[in-house]
């Protein structure tokens, strides 16, 4: 008899009247809303325009959620077109199925048009977010568990995750892959924070280090796996992409640091102009505060004078009464 284990929701999904409520979009979801406004806090702290990292991300989240299907389809398309499914369930992303890699992919095609629609650095952005991705995964991977899927081989361990009968599912305990692969994430956002105000990392590189810090922990996580998957030399294909994506994002951190060290001193050039016509206008209001006592000044001289010149009028003139006597 298992005495402990992580119990999995009977449904993840909820109706309200006609209305679905699922959990899996629920968490896909409060995962963008951490990720853009603590982005959002990073953004404003290098130097940058309060609703940028928001405007950008009206660019980069499609983008992202549609890369994430289509890596998802591409690289498990014997779900929807094998002989007995339906294509159909391709478009189904309710159900689950995003793959991280092309997400963060293309979702970076989406922030690129969005930074070049405001003349900012991508790398820049890039750096301000990554720690945000990385709480969103975290979230994320939540939806996992609304779905029972995604989970480990079997374990007898405390911390075992009791699935039930299901499609394609048998019941069981198994490891809770979804819940190392989010404690795993939140560990990753904390390490770039963390590098970041010690290094001053620039130029993208707290975002290499989310890339190469997240594939370190996605590469064990996924050997655990036990989902269908395709199979490389005797590894699954997330496997050999994790490593491979390290690489990349190693040599990118090696290679940027040395041709451009240091960290960008102007994120939003449209920041550095407001910020100087505010102070612009401080200035000419404090100029004209200190001009407003020299403008009285006249008057006050004038009627001195006026009082002045009435009283030596009187001292100079001789009574009426002593002239006639």
């Amino acid at each position: 008899m298992d005495l402990a284990y992580i119990p999995s929701p009977s449904t993840g999904v909820l109706y309200l009247g006609p209305v679905p409520l699922r959990g899996y979009a629920f968490c896909i979801i409060i995962g963008v809303f951490v990720a853009v406004w603590y982005g959002s806090k990073r953004w404003l702290a290098r130097g940058g325009k309060a609703g940028t990292v928001a405007d950008i991300a009206v660019w980069a989240v499609p983008f992202g959620l549609v890369g994430g299907r289509l890596y998802h389809v591409i690289t498990d398309y014997q779900l929807y077109f094998s002989e007995g499914e339906n294509w159909v369930d391709a478009f189904k992303i309710w159900e689950g199925g995003l793959g991280i890699w092309g997400a963060i992919a293309l979702g970076a095609v989406g922030a690129w048009i969005g930074c070049r629609r405001r003349g900012i650095p991508l790398p820049a952005y890039a750096d301000a977010i990554a720690p945000g991705i990385a709480f969103a995964q975290a979230i994320g991977r939540w939806g996992n568990w609304f779905n029972q899927e995604l989970y480990g081989r079997p374990t007898d361990l405390p911390w075992a995750l009791k699935i039930s009968e299901g499609p394609n599912r048998e019941a069981g305990l198994y490891h809770p892959t979804f819940l190392y692969e989010s404690l795993w994430c939140i560990g990753v956002a904390l390490l770039v924070i963390w590098a970041d105000r010690r290094f001053k990392l620039g130029h993208g590189r707290a975002f290499a280090l989310y890339v190469a810090a997240y594939c370190a922990g996605r590469a064990w996580i996924e050997y655990m796996r036990v989902d269908e998957a395709h199979h490389v030399l005797g590894l699954r294909l997330n496997v050999w992409t994790a490593i491979l994506v390290f690489l990349l994002a190693v040599v990118y951190i090696v290679v940027s640091s040395r041709m451009r060290p240091g960290r960008e001193e102007v994120v939003e050039p449209a920041a550095l102009a407001d910020e100087a016509k505010a102070h612009a206008a401080k200035l000419a209001k404090a100029d004209a505060g200190d001009a407003a006592p020299g403008d009285a000044a006249p008057s006050d001289a004038g009627d001195d004078a006026g009082a002045g010149g009435g009283a030596g009028a009187g001292a100079g003139a001789k009574p009426e009464s002593a002239e006639k006597s």
